[in-house]
């Protein structure tokens, strides 16, 4: 009995361990969105009430959307400040960077002021957004994926993140090729 337990232990560790290590950090799909399909639309608001609607950007520039799990933790900290430093890179290149989670606008506002970012941080606080993206998980907070949406309002790339000080260079490289 104790070797059959075993066996199905290890069993069950190696396809875990294949399934994980498939995962790529580049993906083609999450959760029924795909690369070509046509990004969901969304109207979200920032944490000082300005209203961002994915469709106004469609045939004027890429638009990085990027889902991140909770303001002001370590790791979302890195992403944002990242993007932060290369701003104005974005900016150059044509390329709008929306960040979203379902955090309360307060929080996203003590955010943006605690790490000066300069850029727009979007308040999901209904979840609406995350679930129509497949981001939002079974723990309560979004995964962090990125969509970079082309000109055309079509996903040209999902990126399952997990080079978060790299983030913000590998976005910029790949969304202003999109110009």
């Amino acid at each position: 009995m104790k070797n059959l337990l075993f066996s199905l232990f290890s069993f069950s560790f190696l396809l875990f361990v294949s399934f994980t290590s498939a995962q790529s950090e580049k993906m083609e799909e999450q959760q029924g969105l795909k690369v070509g399909m046509a990004a969901p639309n969304f109207t979200l608001h920032d944490a000082f009430g300005h209203s961002y609607k994915l469709s106004s950007y469609k045939g004027k520039m890429p638009v990085v959307v990027y889902f991140y799990p909770k303001a002001g933790t370590s790791g979302c900290t890195k992403e944002a400040c990242g993007i932060r430093d290369d701003w104005s890179q974005f900016k150059k290149n044509k390329v709008q960077v929306l960040g979203i989670s379902i955090d309360q606008k307060a929080d996203i506002m003590k955010f943006v002021k605690d790490y000066n970012l300069n850029f727009p941080l979007l308040s999901d606080a209904d979840k609406k957004v995350s679930k129509d993206y497949g981001v939002f998980n079974e723990k309560g907070f979004d995964n962090r994926i990125t969509f970079i949406v082309d000109k055309k309002g079509k996903i040209a790339e999902i990126i399952n993140v997990k080079d978060i000080e790299g983030h913000a260079s590998k976005v910029l490289e790949i969304a202003s090729k999109l110009n």
